[in-house]
C-alpha cells in the first residue's frame, strides 16, 4: 500500500502569502531565535573548544548538518505527514499508531500508548524552559548595551512573560497575523547580519562540508560529544513545529520553511563562525557582536519582541497536545475554545496556558539566565526526538507498508544521531536537567493515572449500568409510577443505560413521561450549525 494519502486543507483565509505569514508569526519562533544562544552556549560550555578553525568550521558543520537531518528532512519532509487527521503531535502520532496496530495485539497498542504519554510528558517539560531560555536570552541583550541594566534583565522578562500568556485568548490566527510580520523582518535581520559577515570572510562556506564534522568527531571524540549536547539547541522546536500542524496544515509549514528559515538561520550561524574566527573573544556573545554598534539596541529590542514569539510556538504546541491527550482519554475533559471559525486546530485552552504561565515564571527567576537554562535544556527535547521517531516508524511500517530497509535505514540515520544527542545531554541531568524530568515525571503519573483509573471507573460503570436494551423493555411496564415531565440524561455511549435512568426504573419503580437520552460525539471542525 502507498502511503496514506491526506486531503491538505487551503491556507488560512484562502490566501497562501497570509498562510505563510501566519506559520511564521506562531511556528518558527522557537527554531528562528535558537542563533542567539546555540553556538553561544557551545563555546561557553566546553571551554577545551578552541576558536580556531579546525573546531569552528566543526562545530558550524555539526549545526548545519543536524539542522538538516532532524529538521528539514525528518520533521519538514517526513513526520509532517504523518497527520491525525489533520492533527499533529506526539500524541496525535501515538493515536495514528494505535490505529495501524492490529486490534489482536494490545500489549503493542498500550506500548504505544504508552509511549506517546511519555513523549507527551517530555514535550510538557520542554514547553516549561523554552519560554523562559529565550525570553531571557533577548533581554540579556541589554548587558551588551551596557552593564547598568543588567539588573533590569528579570523583571523586564516577567512582565514580558506576563504579556505573551495574557493574549493566547485571542487565538493563533490572531496571534500569527500580528507576530507574522516581525517574524519576516527578524529572519531577514539574521540573514542579513549573517551574509555581511560570510562575505567578510567567504571561506567560512567550507563549514558547511560534512568532512569537517567528520574530523572533527574523529579527532575530538570527547569534546565532540559535549558539544553535541550544545548543539542540540540548533535544532529546538522540531517538535513544537510538528504539533502545529493542526493550527495551520503542512504546506505552508513547509514553504515557509524552505524559503526563508532555513536559508537566514544557515547565514547567521555562518556568520556567527566567521566572526568567531575573527574576533575569538567575541564568542561571549557572537550574535549581537554581528552587528555594528549601532544597530545592538535596535537588534536587542527586536530580539525581545521575536523570543516573545518563540515562545508562541510550544504554548501553541501544548494546546494542541493537551486536547489529544484529552481525546485519548489521558486527561480530564478540559475548556477547549475554538478560536477560529474555518480552522478545527486553532484552539486555546485556558487551564494549560495559565499553569504553563506559572511554571515559566518559577523557572525564569530560580535559574535567572539563559546561560544556566542552556545547561539545563536538552534532556526532554531529544527524548521526544526518538519517541516521535518510533512511533513514526511504527506507522511507516504498518500502516504505510514501508519496507524492512527502508524502515532500517531511517531508524539509523535519525534514530542514531538522536540517540548521540540523547546520551550527550544526560550530563546536563545534575546541571539543572533534573528539572524538566522533574516536571515529565509529574506529567506522565497524571496521564497514565488518569487513563488507568478512567479504564478502571469506566468497567465498573458499565457493569452497573447494564445493556440499554433492558432499560428500554422495563420502561415499557405499565405498572412503573409515571411521573408529569421530561428527564434528560446525558450519557457517553448508546450500548448501556445511564445510572441515574436504571436507578430511577429499577429503584424507585417510577419513570418521567418522557426520556431522552443524549449522546455527544466531538466533530473534527471547529462549529456546528
Amino acid at each position: 500500500m502507498a502511503e496514506q494519502a491526506h486531503h491538505e486543507r487551503p491556507a488560512p483565509g484562502g490566501r497562501p502569502g497570509l498562510g505563510l505569514l501566519l506559520v511564521l508569526g506562531v511556528v518558527y519562533g522557537d527554531i528562528g531565535t535558537s542563533p542567539l544562544y546555540a553556538l553561544r552556549t557551545v563555546f561557553t560550555l566546553d571551554r577545551h573548544l578552541v576558536p580556531d578553525t579546525p573546531d569552528v568550521f566543526g562545530v558550524v558543520s555539526l549545526v548545519f548538518w543536524s539542522i538538516t537531518l532532524i529538521l528539514s528532512i525528518k520533521y519538514v519532509l517526513f513526520i509532517l505527514r504523518a497527520d491525525n487527521d489533520g492533527e499533529g503531535g506526539v500524541m496525535a502520532l501515538a493515536a495514528l499508531a494505535r490505529k495501524a496496530l492490529p486490534p489482536q495485539h494490545p500489549r503493542r497498542t498500550g506500548a504505544v500508548l504508552a509511549l506517546g504519554a511519555l513523549g507527551t510528558a517530555l514535550f510538557y517539560g520542554d514547553s516549561v524552559i523554552t519560554p523562559a531560555i529565550s525570553v531571557l536570552s533577548a533581554v540579556e541583550g541589554l548587558e551588551v548595551v551596557s552593564a547598568r541594566w543588567a539588573a533590569l534583565v528579570l523583571p523586564v522578562s516577567a512582565v514580558i512573560l506576563t504579556l505573551l500568556f495574557a493574549v493566547q485568548r485571542w487565538g493563533t490566527g490572531r496571534v500569527g497575523a500580528v507576530f507574522g510580520p516581525v517574524m519576516v523582518l527578524w529572519f531577514a535581520c539574521l540573514g542579513v547580519a549573517g551574509a555581511a559577515e560570510v562575505i567578510r570572510q567567504p571561506g567560512v562556506l567550507a563549514g558547511l562540508s560534512p568532512t569537517y564534522a567528520v574530523r572533527f568527531v574523529t579527532a575530538h571524540p570527547v569534546v565532540a560529544f559535549v558539544a553535541m549536547g550544545a548543539v542540540v539547541l540548533a535544532i529546538t522546536g522540531a517538535e513544537a513545529l510538528y504539533a502545529d500542524v493542526g493550527h495551520f496544515g503542512r504546506t505552508p509549514i513547509r514553504r515557509a520553511w524552505f524559503a526563508l528559515v532555513f536559508p537566514a538561520l544557515t547565514l547567521n550561524y555562518l556568520g556567527q563562525a566567521a566572526l568567531i574566527l575573527r574576533s575569538p573573544q567575541s564568542r561571549q556573545k557572537p550574535f549581537f557582536l554581528l552587528l555594528p554598534g549601532w544597530a545592538q539596541l535596535p537588534m536587542v529590542v527586536l530580539a525581545t519582541v521575536a523570543t516573545v514569539i518563540a515562545s508562541q510556538a510550544v504554548i501553541s504546541g501544548a494546546f494542541s497536545v493537551s486536547r489529544q491527550a484529552m481525546r485519548l482519554g489521558f486527561l480530564p475533559r478540559l475548556r477547549i475554545r475554538q478560536t477560529s471559525r474555518r480552522e478545527y486546530g486553532q484552539i486555546y485552552a485556558p487551564g494549560v496556558n495559565w499553569t504553563l504561565f506559572v511554571a515559566v515564571l518559577l523557572v525564569t527567576f530560580a535559574f535567572g539566565s539563559a546561560t544556566r537554562l542552556g545547561a539545563a535544556y536538552g534532556v526532554a527535547v531529544t527524548g521526544t526526538f526518538l519517541i516521535t521517531t518510533i512511533l513514526f516508524l511504527v506507522v511507516a511500517r504498518t500502516s504505510w507498508r514501508w519496507s524492512r530497509w527502508r524502515v532500517t535505514v531511517f531508524a539509523v540515520v535519525f534514530g542514531g544521531l538522536e540517540l548521540v544527542f540523547f546520551a550527550a545531554n544526560l550530563a546536563k541531568v545534575s546541571h539543572g536537567g533534573w528539572l524538566t524530568l522533574l516536571v515529565a515525571g509529574a506529567v506522565f503519573t497524571v496521564l497514565s493515572t488518569w487513563r488507568r483509573g478512567g479504564e478502571l471507573v469506566a468497567a465498573r460503570r458499565t457493569e452497573r449500568e447494564g445493556p440499554l436494551r433492558d432499560v428500554v423493555v422495563a420502561l415499557r411496564d405499565p405498572t412503573l409510577r409515571r411521573m408529569p415531565g421530561t428527564a434528560v440524561y446525558p450519557h457517553p455511549n448508546c450500548e448501556t443505560a445511564p445510572l441515574a435512568l436504571r436507578d430511577e426504573v429499577v429503584g424507585r419503580h417510577a419513570r418521567y413521561e418522557r426520556v431522552v437520552i443524549v449522546t455527544g460525539h466531538t466533530a473534527n471542525v471547529p462549529h456546528i450549525p
